[in-house]
């Protein structure tokens, strides 16, 4: 398998995921203080929001890629 149709699947998972989730949460730490025996530590939560739009892109993409892409001009 060529890095072509691996970019091009890798690129409709994404899509797909995206179009079924919508978005993805993570945990980042952002303050830490050590107070004598005390430790103290704040993290926020980040979400990310995928349009809708970049799914849909992202599959059409990775289709087009995997169609045309092992062509030879």
């Amino acid at each position: 398998m060529n890095a072509v149709k691996v970019a091009a699947i890798v690129l409709i998972v994404a899509g797909v995921l995206g179009l079924a989730y919508g978005g993805f949460t993570y945990t980042k730490g952002t303050h830490e203080t050590k107070l004598g025996p005390i430790e103290l530590s704040v993290k926020d939560k980040e979400t990310v929001n995928v349009p809708v739009w970049a799914g849909a892109g992202a599959i059409l993409i990775g289709g087009a890629l995997l169609v045309f892409g092992s062509r030879k001009a």
